[in-house]
């Protein structure tokens, strides 16, 4: 089995933007993914907070447009990718959320 990083890329409403029940409702469509998931849910992960880049000229900028991670386990990445089905972060439809998915190599 292979360790995959879902990186995801898009805006994110801070929680405190939500009502109380639109709230419950977001956490309880995460819990239903993580459940479906299972045993293939490595690190939950979390969402990014403040942020910045550093370049190798030693120039800062200003971070892309990460908003969090994920860490699962699967025997491809095609599975990998299977897994996001249901993931509530790729429920808009609209095409401004993407689920970015990396193998993870061992050093």
């Amino acid at each position: 089995m292979a360790k995959f990083i879902y990186l995801y890329r898009g805006p994110a409403t801070p929680l405190s933007d939500l009502t109380p029940e639109q709230g419950a409702e977001r956490t309880a469509a995460f819990g239903a993914w993580m459940e479906n998931v299972g045993a293939a849910l490595l690190d939950v992960g979390s969402p990014f907070g403040t942020s910045t880049s550093v370049r190798d000229d030693g120039a800062e900028g200003t971070a892309g447009d990460l908003t969090g991670y994920t860490i699962v386990e699967a025997d491809d990445l095609s599975e990998a990718k299977r897994l996001t089905r249901g993931l509530p972060f790729l429920a808009n439809g609209d095409g401004r959320h993407a689920v970015e998915i990396f193998e993870l190599l061992p050093m």
